[in-house]
């Protein structure tokens, strides 16, 4: 296979974005009847490269042929007829409708020269169409709401199948699946292996690339900096492409003390989110949570302010017991969240900073039956100076701020709450460096008045840098606890794709 010419040639595939480089001249083949294996850290650019491939993105340099011709296309339906075919990470099928509609939307059986759907023909073609390509038996008037994550991302790809694709890319196909359907996915794919496709795997799970792929690309800093053949896939080696050989020199955190314990979590779960997750948490101390796309620390960060529905389990906050069912109960716990969508859930883009800051204290500064403009003022001062916001004023609305700006501003919401347990979810995510320092300066000094902080965050660095140790999930299950002065990029992704060895811990 190695010695025929590949199915699939990308060469020196560029693009930037607003003069940012995503892409850096990326190479790499892909042969039919081969599962290729597309590997990186977050921001690695894959999500990139695959959007390039579906036609959402054009190249700004670069060229694409298949089957040795150059192809081009400008959007997903050009790409979907050159044969070049995505099955997306997100489950796009509405729940609304049947197994039959899904799979042959737009391509109904109809009477002819009518607009009329022939339903029975419809519900025939579909079981003619799961047998084929999967033997599988489902009722072609189920609601596709109600199947298994599963059973829907077969029905994806069973919709790609039908336009008879030469190149599938499967985007973290596993990332939501339960072990035994992981197992029927690789099924399936071995089937399009053997009928000749050439499928493009994209997978944070090592041990999912070590078993099904006949090679591998490793993507880093937007470049591919590594190649590998079957006989050469291992984990160490998968790993240290990934992190590179310069890790960044960590900043150990001021020594603090640590107190008593204040948060207990026993066995808490949501369905198809986490499950049996237990831990300790003491007074002053950083706590970060890390895992891989579907391991479910940011619906877990998300349980704990009331923000997830169907969570089991205990939760005991100082002398408070009870799973915080909604928000609100969780600020009254003594509970702040800091999302990491800020336009969306942490911010109001177009009132105030001083509003957006006071949101969370205005009891606080009332006076005489309204809110002292003075207090007011002399607190979001203090707030700005703390966290070194960059304003034209107090009155500026935030949807003027830059994203840095912004995110210290969800941050300065919470700190006059003097809560006793901070939930951030990926705090500093598109903010720049100087923004990082002055938001992990304050995480650390509130460490020193003796809040809890958890911090969920996929920046390896990030958890080293701020935590005391890291909590590592894995498809939904906690892998380990390490300490986060002691241990190294490579060990947290080791034990975050699977390849260490799964343990229940509490700690």
């Amino acid at each position: 296979m190695v010695n025929n010419p590949p199915l699939l040639h990308l060469r020196d595939i560029s693009k930037s974005f607003d003069g940012i480089p995503a892409l850096q001249s990326i190479s790499l083949n892909v042969h039919a009847g081969e599962v290729h294996g597309l590997i990186g850290h977050n921001g690695a650019g894959k999500s990139t490269l695959i959007k390039v491939l579906a036609g959402i993105h054009s190249a700004d340099h670069g060229e694409i042929r298949l089957n040795g011709e150059v192809i081009t296309f400008s959007n997903p339906a050009q790409a979907l007829r050159q044969g070049i075919a995505i099955v997306h990470q997100e489950r796009l099928l509405p729940a609304s409708l049947t197994v039959a509609e899904a799979l042959l939307l737009g391509n109904e059986p109809r009477l002819p020269r009518t607009p009329f759907i022939l339903r029975r023909k419809m519900r025939q073609q579909a079981q003619q169409l799961l047998q084929q390509h999967f033997g599988l038996q489902l009722d072609p008037d189920s609601l596709i709401g109600s199947l298994s994550v599963a059973e829907q991302q077969l029905i994806q790809i069973c919709r790609v199948l039908q336009t008879s694709p030469r190149v599938v890319v499967l985007d973290e196909p596993t990332a939501a699946l339960a072990r035994h359907e992981v197992t029927a996915l690789f099924r399936v794919i071995e089937r399009m292996r053997q009928q000749g496709i050439a499928l493009i795997y994209v997978s944070h799970y090592l041990d999912e690339i070590q078993t099904l792929c006949q090679c591998v690309t490793v993507l880093r800093d937007g470049k591919d900096v590594a190649h590998f053949r079957a006989q050469h896939i291992t984990s160490n080696a998968l790993v240290s492409a990934m992190v590179g050989d310069a890790q960044q020199v960590i900043a150990p955190r001021d020594v603090h003390r640590i107190g008593n314990v204040v948060l207990e979590v026993k066995q808490l779960s949501a369905s198809g989110r986490f499950q049996n997750i237990s831990f300790s948490g003491r007074k002053g101390e950083i706590v970060g949570i890390t895992g891989l796309l579907g391991s479910g620390g940011k619906a877990l960060i998300r349980a704990l302010f009331g923000l997830e529905s169907g969570v089991s389990g205990q939760v005991r906050l100082n002398d408070q017991q009870g799973i915080p069912l909604t928000p609100h109960v969780a600020v009254k716990r003594g509970i702040a969240f800091v999302p990491e969508d800020r336009r969306a859930n942490g911010i109001a883009l177009d009132i105030s900073l001083r509003d957006n800051v006071t949101l969370t204290t205005v009891r606080r500064l009332l006076r005489w039956g309204g809110v002292s403009t003075q207090a007011e003022s002399a607190l979001v001062a203090t707030n700005i100076e703390q966290l070194a916001i960059r304003a034209p004023g107090q009155q500026a609305p935030v949807r003027q701020l830059s994203g840095g700006n912004q995110q210290k501003v969800v941050l300065a919401k919470w700190l006059n709450t003097n809560a006793q347990l901070y939930l951030l979810d990926e705090p500093t995510v598109g903010v720049d460096i100087a923004s990082k320092a002055a938001i992990y300066q304050t995480l650390q000094q509130l460490a020193d008045r003796g809040a809890l902080i958890l911090v969920f965050s996929t920046d390896l660095l990030e958890l080293q840098t701020l935590a005391d140790r890291i909590i590592v999930l894995a498809r939904g299950e906690q892998a380990t606890t390490l300490d986060a002065q002691s241990t190294s990029h490579e060990e947290i992704l080791s034990w975050a794709s699977g390849t260490g060895t799964l343990t229940e811990r509490a700690s």
